[in-house]
């Protein structure tokens, strides 16, 4: 890992908080993500699995976490299973952790090697009444491969048929939303690397560069900074291509008097930020595009002010819809005769703002939350308005990631040039 070693009481702490959540006399398996195969002899870069590294602090690959609180041997109550590594291991892939280093890094006392999980495993799960299975219940992921977590499961139900099995999930669902301050200085840390990568960008951009100049430009100063990366694929969308949510390609050339809409974040210790700006190629936005500009700052300005705990969520993006039907009726864009007569399933104004305001962020970009559970204090969430016209050929989208505390909401990205006039200035300077 490139990140600096992350303080052990956070997983510690989380373990406890798990535990306190299960049934009585229950036992829980937690397992690293699975590696991916790439090509040939290749795999993708191992990326754990968000729930696993939450317990255990533990990043590397074929990693078992299991948590028995109540198991009668007592040296089973929390056990790590990791990769037993050797010499071969060591000159091919290079270092894996030993024993006293996962240790550190969990908090966790009990540590084996992988090759000893079945006949542990066997020896205390007869004592157990439940077993805690973890899966992916993200409402935004769908599968057409099954998991590890799936494939372990059909095992111990063969192996295990009368036992009860329980969802982890429900318990993470409730648990992750909420961020300690460990986590909340780990998030701050990738939005500091994410404001300098724009910084960076802000000097670097002008007529004839390429996207994928920009994107290389962003990498560099993430990596310099100890990021493991990107925390998703960068959108570096100039003209035309900012009206693509979720484009990608980031091979065009950036010409004078376009805008370029850029989304992107740096992940530090596998947690993440999430940015978008709008910039303009020749460093001057023209009077339309400040206009625009303006009305989507004025919505995440609105926005921001209403994420608080308590709030709901389908309720907050209705108020957001409110106040966007009302910037694109100043712009020309909604006529307000035809606003009165809308369909309310159908608000007119989604024709140019088509997606949802915010997403939690954490472990994972879209981090894994209730749906209908209202804001709470330690949440972290993006709030991200954006405008797309496709006649004018020009998309803008601003997003900041918001923290809520007892005492109102913190924006992570305060430091982050964000006025028109900042932007401008940066760029000219």
């Amino acid at each position: 890992m490139k990140y600096l070693p992350v303080d052990e009481h956070l997983f510690t702490n989380n373990r406890k908080n798990f535990v306190s959540r299960i049934k009585p006399n229950s036992i829980a398996i937690f397992y690293s993500n699975d590696e991916f195969p790439r090509s040939g002899d290749q795999a993708f870069i191992f990326k754990q699995n968000p729930d696993f590294f939450y317990l255990s602090g533990i990043d590397q690959e074929q990693s078992i976490l299991v948590l028995y609180p109540e198991c009668p041997n007592s040296q089973y109550r929390e056990v790590l299973f990791l990769r037993q590594t050797n010499e071969h291991i060591a000159i091919w892939e290079g270092h894996k952790y030993t024993k006293e280093e996962a240790r550190a890094a969990s908090g966790i006392e009990n540590v084996y090697w992988l090759s000893e999980f079945d006949a542990i495993f066997h020896s205390i799960v007869n004592y157990a009444d439940n077993i805690y299975i973890n899966t992916n219940e993200n409402d935004r992921f769908s599968f057409s491969v099954p998991y590890r977590d799936l494939r372990m499961l059909d095992e111990l139900r063969v192996k295990y048929p009368l036992h009860h099995y329980e969802r982890s999930a429900t318990i993470m669902r409730e648990l992750r939303p909420v961020k300690s301050d460990i986590e909340i200085a780990l998030t701050k840390k990738a939005c500091g690397i994410t404001r300098d990568a724009f910084v960076r960008v802000l000097k670097f951009v002008k007529p004839g560069v390429a996207e994928y100049e920009i994107e290389a430009e962003i990498i560099h100063e993430f990596i310099r900074q100890r990021a493991t990366g990107h925390a998703y694929n960068p959108i570096i969308g100039s003209g035309k291509n900012a009206i693509v949510l979720h484009y990608i390609d980031n091979n065009q050339v950036c010409k004078e008097g376009e805008v370029i809409l850029l989304d992107f974040g740096a992940e530090y210790a596998n947690y993440n930020a999430d940015m978008t700006r709008s910039i303009p190629v020749s460093g001057r936005f023209t009077q339309r595009q400040r206009d625009v500009y303006d009305a989507v700052l004025r919505v995440m300005r609105a926005a921001t002010k209403m994420i608080v705990a308590g709030a709901v969520w389908n309720e907050y993006h209705e108020e957001v819809g409110k106040i966007m039907t009302a910037e694109l009726i100043g712009l020309g864009l909604l006529d307000k005769h035809a606003v009165e007569k809308q369909d309310p399933k159908m608000p007119l104004y989604k024709k140019y703002f088509m997606h949802g305001t915010s997403h939690h962020l954490g472990l994972d970009v879209h981090d894994f939350a209730g749906r209908y559970t209202p804001f709470q204090a330690g949440n972290i969430l993006t709030c991200e308005p954006g405008i797309y016209i496709p006649e004018e050929g020009l998309g803008i989208r601003l997003e900041n990631n918001i923290l809520i505390t007892k005492d109102g909401n913190v924006d992570l990205m305060a430091d982050i040039p964000v006025e028109a006039d900042e932007i401008e200035s940066i760029m000219n300077s």
